[in-house]
């Protein structure tokens, strides 16, 4: 798992410092004991740790003081667990495993279970590999599931690399793998495809836990095929009804934050409204993009925004800390305060607005006001995860461009992916687009631009090109990334065909990143040299690139929040309703191909 040693290896030394036999290591005194396996919170509580795990929590640790022990007086605040995020992808911090965590380590999250199946898609199973190994040498609990869709939707998708039964079979095998990650392919689990079936049973064989990603509306009898699949979890909930429906069926609901993805409010109802109990639920951030991580707050965010929804405090941390645990089948390795469990906790004078002031992690003091308390080292990745974007040809204004149908006078009804914000799912829309010269025309008065996707894993100079409104760019600009879930090829949204060139060009010649270009002037760039989806550079940095990049997307009308992660997600062909791949368009109600155009007789508007 991690370096901390096995508790079979420290039993003696936490039973010798619980006695009075032995000093302790570190004793935090005088706290305020937010209790998550009793719900309480007990004043004048001592913490005595031992080998980086608590070895007793109780009224008085001054037995276990000695001339070494470092004693830190906790001035009656409150002594929580070390915070836990359920579900994330730490490539959508467009950071290495190791920013992420130097990242969020201040705020108070001490484990994360990652899911690196974007690396996965670009690098297959060594990318995997990669980032696995890096989480084991670092100072928090770093979890790793095992990515299970990769493409995934087979035949919806072409991604840069494929990983099947055999792949997981091997995953299950290393030490840092916790479980699958999300299944995605739900109508696949529901229809017994045996690829799907197959990577959740080589996960249950090795007794380990199955993530979920059932992202329907429809809650009827292929949920219920889903469930009956193995999905142990899901976080792809928008509503209250899916939160109730995932509960009541044994399933984990994860309540996300993230920078774009709002679901918390509408799900707590569940338990604030509709009296569930608790334990089943889950919070997390699934996507929190570097901006966000550097400037609002990682799962102390979740915890105070679930708050503010009407959750009681203790109850929050509980889906937080214990919940995520037992989940993963670490309730006694992590969240909690209590003996023998790993010693990660915060200090807070507030258990509503939770300032974090102090941080520990495996019985470290990790950070103090905000600040990490010492530096970790960057990680280094190999040549072989660089120089992953082929474009196969410069590409030129006119592969942007899009013929009409033959029949096609003076305009057309186009389908055009309608983005929603703060939600990962799309709406398909119609619109009537004009006819000029025999191209389809963009319609930015009424917010409808372009988007292309170009393949950049086999450098086939493919472009696919289509329609998309929400973004509200008012003036000629375009913006790229290698950021395109889950694929990962380039996706390019833009007012104008040049600007559109432009900015894939540019992404070509920097191997990767996300780019932003107005009248031919190049805006703002965040390079993603690894895999074309993670920064060489410390977090901080990538943040204020990431900054100038929000700031240059408003000066061209875009005012959505976190639209970057929106663009990001455009090409996610397991959300509904519409989205772009390789291949063309994707009705992901009926995961199936669909045309751009809609004939006169079937058009909706």
């Amino acid at each position: 798992m991690t370096r901390l040693a096995e508790w079979s290896a420290s039993a003696a030394s936490l039973v010798d410092v619980a006695t009075g036999r032995k000093p302790a290591d570190t004793v935090v005194r005088n706290g305020r004991w937010v209790n998550v396996h009793s719900g309480e919170i007990i004043a004048g509580t001592d913490i005595a740790i031992s080998c980086g795990r608590f070895a007793y929590v109780g009224p008085d640790a001054s037995h276990a003081i000695g001339e070494q022990t470092t004693v830190i007086d906790a001035e009656d605040r409150y002594l929580v667990p070390g915070l836990c995020d359920a579900h994330m992808h730490v490539e959508s911090g467009m950071v290495t495993v190791t920013e992420f965590a130097r990242a969020v380590a201040p705020h108070g999250t001490t484990s994360m279970f990652i899911d690196p199946h974007e690396i996965g898609n670009v690098l297959g199973l060594d990318g995997v590999r990669l980032m696995h190994d890096e989480a084991m040498n670092l100072p928090l609990n770093i979890f790793v599931q095992m990515p299970s869709c990769v493409p995934s939707a087979p035949g919806l998708e072409n991604a840069g690399a494929e990983l099947g039964v055999s792949e997981v079979q091997e995953a299950m095998k290393w030490p840092n793998i916790i479980g699958l990650g999300e299944v995605m392919n739900f109508p696949g689990v529901s229809g017994n495809d045996p690829k799907m079936l197959g990577v959740i049973a080589a996960t249950v064989n090795a007794g380990k836990t199955v993530g979920g990603h059932y992202a329907s509306s429809d809650l009827g009898l292929p949920f219920h095929g889903y469930v009956a699949g193995g999905p142990a979890d899901d976080h792809e909930g928008t509503r209250v009804e899916d939160a109730i429906a995932r509960v009541r069926q044994g399933m984990r609901s994860m309540l996300r934050l993230g920078s774009a993805w709002y679901d918390v409010a509408p799900q707590i109802k569940a338990v604030t409204e509709h009296g569930l109990d608790p334990r089943y639920f889950i919070l997390c951030t699934d996507d929190s993009h570097s901006g966000t991580l550097i400037n609002d707050g990682h799962m102390n965010r979740v915890v105070r925004h679930a708050i503010a929804q009407g959750l009681k405090p203790v109850t929050a941390i509980q889906m937080a800390t214990i919940n995520t645990a037992e989940h993963f089948g670490l309730e006694r390795e992590l969240g909690s305060i209590t003996p023998g469990r790993r010693a990660d906790l915060i200090l807070s004078s507030d258990l509503v607005n939770l300032p974090v002031e102090l941080v520990m992690a495996q019985g470290r003091v990790l950070a103090e006001a905000g600040r990490l308390s010492f530096d970790i080292p960057p990680a280094s990745y190999p040549a072989t995860a660089k120089n992953t974007v082929r474009l196969g040809k410069t590409l030129l204004a006119d592969d942007f461009l899009i013929p009409a149908p033959a029949a096609a006078r003076e305009s057309v009804v186009a389908r055009v992916i309608g983005v929603i914000e703060n939600q990962a799912p799309t709406r398909a829309l119609q619109a009537r687009l004009a006819v000029a010269q025999g191209q389809v025309q963009m319609d930015r008065d009424n917010d409808i631009c372009q988007i292309a996707l170009v393949e950049r894993h086999q450098g086939t100079g493919g472009v696919v090109n289509a329609f998309v409104s929400g973004f509200g760019y008012n003036t000629a600009c375009a913006m790229a990334s290698t950021v395109a879930h889950d694929s990962h090829h380039m996706i390019v949204v833009g007012t104008n065909h040049e600007d559109m060139a432009l900015a894939a060009n540019r992404l070509g010649e920097v191997g990767g990143g996300v780019v932003l270009f107005a009248d031919g002037k190049e805006l703002a760039l965040v390079e993603l040299s690894i895999a074309g989806l993670m920064s060489e550079e410390r977090a901080e940095i990538v943040a204020e690139k990431a900054q100038k990049l929000v700031h240059a997307m408003r000066e061209c009308g875009c005012e959505v929040n976190n639209a970057y992660m929106q663009h990001s997600l455009l090409a996610l062909v397991v959300i509904p309703e519409l989205r772009i791949s390789d291949i063309g368009l994707v009705d992901v109600t009926s995961f199936s191909p669909t045309s751009l155009f809609v004939e006169e007789a079937d058009a909706e508007i």
